[in-house]
């Protein structure tokens, strides 16, 4: 259970703008007057801060209770401006396109892509093939897990499948996460960018219904804080 102990607004308030401002591209001023509009002073710094200790904690509940994947995964990289400088997001979905995993990295390598796979795997079990473009760093982080798999006795390697340009499944699902972060003005730190787009990434789950099916978006997102 996530706490809310030490909070100035009610955890259900608190819920709600961190999903709306994940969720719909709207930016913190925007969400500030969305917030007054409904009787809530709150100033878009604290906003902010809602949304960067609070989407992280969401997400690991997430990570955890979100529904199986497919064991043949598709997984690229994009670019995302944090304060002037490239960051790269990691993402995987399986070839049914339901999100498997995302990572932001200030690295675009070998260490970066090896974590990923890693992270992933911790949550999704082992997948049979990761379809891959020809990323050398990509390229280099599957045998390096392969390797890691092998010292804890699996035999069988991952599957590494290389195409110039990546499937359109992984491709379509990128846009979706470049749309909502198109009106946030950029990022101001690496731990603000990393915590909303964790939180951008579980709205996207529950979108695609990787949570609870049948519940409405917002109960679903505050559930995954009960």
């Amino acid at each position: 259970m996530i706490s809310f102990k030490g909070a100035h607004f009610p955890k259900d308030v608190i819920l709600f703008a961190v999903f709306f401002y994940v969720r719909y591209t709207v930016s913190y001023r925007g969400l500030e007057e969305i917030m007054a509009e409904r009787g809530v002073r709150v100033d878009d710094a604290t906003l902010s801060r809602w949304v960067t200790k609070y989407s992280p904690l969401i997400v690991d509940n997430a990570r955890r209770q979100k529904a199986p994947a497919n064991r043949s995964w598709r997984m690229d990289e994009t670019y995302i401006k944090v304060k002037g400088e490239w960051a790269y997001l990691y993402r995987a979905v399986d070839k049914l396109g339901k999100t498997l995993d995302f990572m932001l990295s200030k690295r675009r390598n070998k260490t970066a892509a090896t974590k990923f796979f890693a992270r992933a795997m911790e949550v999704n079990g082992l997948p049979r093939k990761i379809v891959i473009d020809k990323s050398g760093a990509n390229t280099a982080g599957i045998p390096a897990v392969n390797r890691m798999l092998r010292r804890f006795g699996c035999p069988i390697p991952i599957e590494m499948v290389r195409i110039k340009y990546p499937n359109n499944i992984v491709e379509q699902d990128r846009r979706t996460i470049k749309k909502r972060i198109r009106p946030m003005l950029g990022f101001k730190s690496f731990v603000s960018a990393s915590a909303t787009l964790e939180g951008i990434e579980v709205t996207n789950m529950i979108r695609e219904g990787q949570m609870t099916p049948g519940l409405c978006p917002f109960t679903q997102f505050a559930h995954l804080a009960a």
